[in-house]
């Protein structure tokens, strides 16, 4: 059995949507272990509301694992994803259509530096402006990955999938 995958949806969203979904049946066969924690409830609070309670969720069930994990994420998921890996380790990260910050919340996006990372996201994110996360990866050097797609990147689930494949084929290389 590979390591551990916990998917974090976005806002408006559930752990059944589309891209975490497709990413965790790719991830479960070929050996991996998935886990998507359900932040509806904690949505309910409005996006500022549901920043410290997904980040809080996130970081119990990591805390839970054996060790640390691949951290995909979308959207609000990508972001919360992120800050949470600054408390806790974990392998890596995969953060798709990432906010640069969110609107009424102090922090700004961020990340543990040193942590396998990529990032993709649409050139034409409606919701997420590619200027924020491009600033972003520019100034850490990260792997941007830049699609022509909107936020939802349902266009691009393929090269996605293929992204994801290689990345969990380096983490177990890794291993």
């Amino acid at each position: 059995m590979r390591g551990q995958i916990i998917l974090s949806h976005g806002s408006d969203s559930g752990p059944d949507a589309t891209k975490v979904s497709t990413l965790a049946q790719l991830a479960e066969s070929l050996g991996w272990r998935t886990q998507r924690p359900d932040y509806r409830d904690d949505d309910a609070r409005g996006h500022a509301g549901s920043v410290a309670p997904r980040i809080a969720r996130l970081r119990a069930t990591i805390e839970e694992l054996a060790e640390p994990p691949l951290l995909v994420g979308s959207s609000m998921g990508a972001f919360v994803s992120g800050l949470a890996s600054l408390d806790v380790p974990v392998a890596g990260l995969l953060l798709l259509a990432t906010p640069s910050a969110i609107p009424g919340y102090a922090r700004a996006f961020d990340l543990r530096h040193g942590v396998p990372t990529l990032l993709i996201h649409g050139w034409r994110d409606e919701v997420c402006p590619l200027g924020g996360v491009q600033t972003f990866a520019a100034q850490r050097r990260l792997p941007l990955l830049v699609l022509d797609d909107d936020h939802r990147l349902g266009a691009s689930m393929d090269v996605i999938a293929a992204q994801f494949r290689l990345l969990l084929d380096q983490l177990a290389e890794a291993a």
